[in-house]
């Protein structure tokens, strides 16, 4: 009697080519976050650099899957799944742990970074519930409510530019603010705009 293969063969089998993109997307997701609670232990550049850069490889990890499924016509619940899950770690979870790295440390910054990855979270979601009601004939997305969660990576360019400048930790722009009871970092007020801007939804967005 033939045995039955493992399970996690069986998953793998049902992988397309786009999904090992996806999970390189991912890959980078987490290896940013390591690599900034790195940089909070051993405070040296290259590991805050290696955190900001891993972020535009997510991203061409996170192109490239979508015109891999596209050019193969291997769109699957399973990859929309998995793109999903995996811009929450590589354009949620990691440029909020840069940004607590970098110094945003404050009481208002964490609740800040909280609310950034919860909105990206919740955009994510709410695209995946109504890709299809946003489709045309062609059964594309014509657009996106709100900004895509992808373009957080302009926030890590930015806390990449002020470690190259030497303005991080206390010497991060803006100062920091005594606001009742926590201090708040206004650099911070950076990821609650990108947050909003995910969650709109008036603001359509035409998908390339």
């Amino acid at each position: 009697m033939q045995q039955a293969a493992p399970r996690h063969f069986t998953m793998l089998r049902g992988f397309h080519l786009a999904d090992f993109f996806t999970l390189g997307n991912a890959a980078c997701g987490v290896g940013a976050v390591f690599f900034a609670m790195l940089y909070m232990s051993s405070q040296l550049p290259f590991h805050f650099y290696a955190a900001a850069a891993l972020a535009p490889a997510a991203f061409i990890f996170d192109v490239l899957d979508g015109r891999i499924a596209r050019a193969r016509h291997e769109h699957s619940a399973l990859g929309r799944e998995l793109d999903s899950l995996s811009d929450v770690i590589s354009f949620g979870m990691a440029p909020a742990a840069l940004g607590f790295a970098a110094g945003l440390q404050g009481g208002w910054d964490v609740a800040a970074l909280i609310y950034f990855v919860c909105c990206g979270v919740s955009r994510l979601a709410r695209y995946n519930v109504t890709a299809e009601s946003l489709a045309g004939d062609s059964g594309k997305v014509r657009y996106f409510e709100g900004t895509p969660i992808p373009t957080s990576v302009l926030i890590t360019g930015i806390l990449a530019l002020a470690a190259a400048l030497g303005r991080v930790g206390d010497a991060l722009w803006g100062g920091a603010w005594t606001v009742g009871p926590w201090e708040l970092h206004p650099l911070v007020l950076l990821f609650v705009l990108s947050g909003s801007l995910m969650i709109s939804k008036t603001l359509h967005i035409p998908k390339l």
